[in-house]
Formats: C-alpha cells, sequence, structure tokens
C-alpha cells in the first residue's frame, strides 16, 4: 500500500438550530492512500455528503464540525497540515492545486452566464497565472481531455447536454492537476450509458495523472467496479471498510449485505431481490446500541444497547457484534417483526 495522502480521525459534524444538534457524521475514521479510489457508499440521510463538505472546508451552518482532523500529506513542502486548522488564504491556496471537488449537481457547480471556456480561464489565471489566450488553448486541452470537442468553449453550460456538464466539471476539477479529487456522486443526473463512459474516463485519467479519489455515492454496485476500497456509512458512522472484492464476495456487515444484494446479479440463478425494511433513523436522537438493530435480520440481545466497536480485520474494519466474539450462539437471536421493501 502506497503511503497516506488525506488521513482522518474522530471527526464529528453537527448539525445546530433551535432544539437538540443532529449528529451527521460521528467519528468518522479514514485513509485514503496515494493513487487510491475510496468509494463512501450509503442510503441517503447516512452522512455521505455532510463528510465530504467537512473534508472539503466547505460546510455552511448550521453544520459545524465539531471534533476530529483531517491531515493532508499532499503540500508543496511534503508536511502534512490540518484541514481543520487553515485559514481561508491558506486553504484557497491549496484548492484546486492540490484538492479539488465535483459535484453532483454539474448545472448549479457551472456559472450559468458564463462561457465554460471564461470558467476554465478563471481558474487557469489565478492559479497558473496564464494570459487569456495562453488560458482558452489549455481549456480546449482539458476539454478534449475528457472527450468535448473545443468549439463548445464558447457555449454557456445550458447548451451542453448533462454528460457533457458533468465531463466538463471533471475537467475544470483536473484543471490545475490536484493531487485529490473528491467527487460526489458525479453520476447522479445522467443515464447508465453516459454513467459508464464518465466513470471510464476517470479511471483513465487517474491512471495517467495519477491523483486520488474519494468517491461518494449511493450505489454500492457501481464503487464494485470502480473503487480499490469501500467505506460503508450508516447513521452517520463507519460500519465496514474493505477492499471492493471482499465487499463483493463477503461482506461481513449486515447492512453491507443488503445493500450488495439490493441490486440484482448479471449472471447466475434468479433470485428474489429484497430491500431493507424500514428507513434510516433520525440523527437527532440515534438509536442507542448498534443504529442498524431495528432493521437488522441478525440483530441478538446486546445491538439494542451496545454500540459494537469498529473492530480491524486482516483486510479492512467491521462494527458489528456477529465479529465481537458476543455472537448469538447461546443468546434468544430476535425475531425481524418490521415489514418493507
Amino acid at each position: 500500500m502506497s503511503e497516506p495522502l488525506l488521513t482522518v480521525r474522530g471527526l464529528h459534524v453537527d448539525y445546530f438550530d433551535r432544539t437538540d444538534p443532529v449528529h451527521a457524521v460521528r467519528g468518522v475514521d479514514l485513509t485514503l492512500h496515494r493513487g487510491e479510489t475510496l468509494g463512501v457508499v450509503g442510503e441517503s440521510g447516512c452522512g455521505k455528503s455532510t463528510l465530504i463538505t467537512a473534508l472539503t472546508r466547505l460546510e455552511r451552518p448550521p453544520a459545524v464540525t465539531t471534533a476530529g482532523s483531517v491531515l493532508f500529506h499532499g503540500t508543496p513542502d511534503g508536511r502534512p497540515v490540518d484541514l481543520l486548522r487553515l485559514t481561508d488564504r491558506e486553504l484557497a491556496e491549496l484548492r484546486w492545486e492540490h484538492l479539488a471537488i465535483v459535484f453532483q449537481s454539474a448545472m448549479n457547480a457551472l456559472n450559468p452566464v458564463l462561457r465554460i471556456g471564461a470558467q476554465f480561464a478563471d481558474v487557469l489565471g489565478r492559479h497558473r497565472g496564464l494570459a487569456r489566450r495562453a488560458a482558452w488553448e489549455r481549456a480546449g486541452e482539458l476539454l478534449a481531455m475528457v472527450g468535448i470537442p473545443t468549439d463548445r468553449l464558447r457555449s454557456f453550460p445550458h447548451e451542453l447536454s448533462g454528460g457533457m456538464r458533468q465531463r466538463a466539471t471533471i475537467a475544470l476539477a483536473l484543471a490545475c492537476q490536484p493531487d485529490l479529487m473528491v467527487m460526489d456522486e458525479p453520476t447522479t443526473a445522467v443515464d447508465v450509458v453516459m454513467q459508464r463512459q464518465i466513470l471510464r474516463q476517470v479511471s483513465r485519467l487517474k491512471r495517467e495523472l495519477g491523483f486520488s479519489v474519494v468517491f461518494v455515492t449511493h450505489d454500492l454496485s457501481l464503487l464494485i467496479e470502480i473503487a480499490d476500497r469501500i467505506m460503508v456509512m450508516y447513521a452517520g458512522q463507519v460500519v465496514e471498510t474493505a477492499p471492493a472484492r471482499r465487499i463483493h464476495s463477503d461482506p461481513k456487515h449486515p447492512y453491507t449485505a443488503a445493500l450488495r444484494n439490493a441490486f440484482p446479479p448479471v449472471r447466475g440463478p434468479r433470485r428474489e431481490i429484497t430491500g431493507i425494511p424500514g428507513s434510516p433513523p433520525g440523527l437527532r436522537t440515534p438509536p442507542t446500541g448498534c443504529g442498524f438493530h431495528p432493521r437488522c435480520h441478525s440483530r441478538f440481545e446486546p445491538c439494542a444497547h451496545t454500540a459494537p466497536p469498529l473492530l480491524a480485520l486482516d483486510d479492512g474494519e467491521v462494527a458489528c457484534h456477529l465479529h465481537t466474539g458476543r455472537g448469538p450462539a447461546g443468546s434468544q437471536r430476535e425475531e425481524n417483526t418490521h415489514a418493507g421493501t
């Protein structure tokens, strides 16, 4: 495994209002290595996007990062810096140059009243000091890199298709060849064919340019194709981390297994596709014990009142009492009485 590029420890993010805070991210640890693609997956409301905005210092009130550290090892002098402790000026020097983000809505990420080329030229002029002509030439090269004709430089965002807009935001994020690209559900608004085209291009560009990727999505089947490792989140916490192949073949957490089984296999015998009963818990007052236990078909006595620790495995981590040595053998396993699809 290569050296780490990003190290997160004990990250907590809350949303504050006039009542009790919402604990959106609770004690998350993660390590991203150079050249690696780390997938972050979970249902809506599990804390994925909140985690990403906290890592990139893009959270807005009422969201507040209340604890933890985010060490970035990609600075020019090689010394790690805590992104949570940087001033706005120091953070601005890292953005685009070393740290970039691709949002899930390209139409909102791009300025609707500026031509595509002008938006590239603005970034390249600010961070690379390029004159206008050179910046537009470089912008054309970047668009071509993601399969967009250079004559589209003079187009406005609304004149591009959804797939072209999304690829343009990826090219814009890569304008200064950053070490880390964070992608927050970048293919949500495009069809399946364009989704696969975008993912193939991202994989190709990562091999050619050597950047690392944090890829956030609710689609576990997609991550199994493109990620090196997958981190599964539920109720604001990490419940499992493992290589993508092992997540596909042998998930250790019942929630991970349920996510995997919610997608139909392309090959093999026919089987009934089942969803996960119930819905994710409210994070203002999360459940006691394991956050997943109200929906879990494998729950047993300690799950309702004792939170499982995040245990180290040979190839990852898992937070489940099935692996703490307190398994259901000798205990009365509860029957799951919930119904759902």
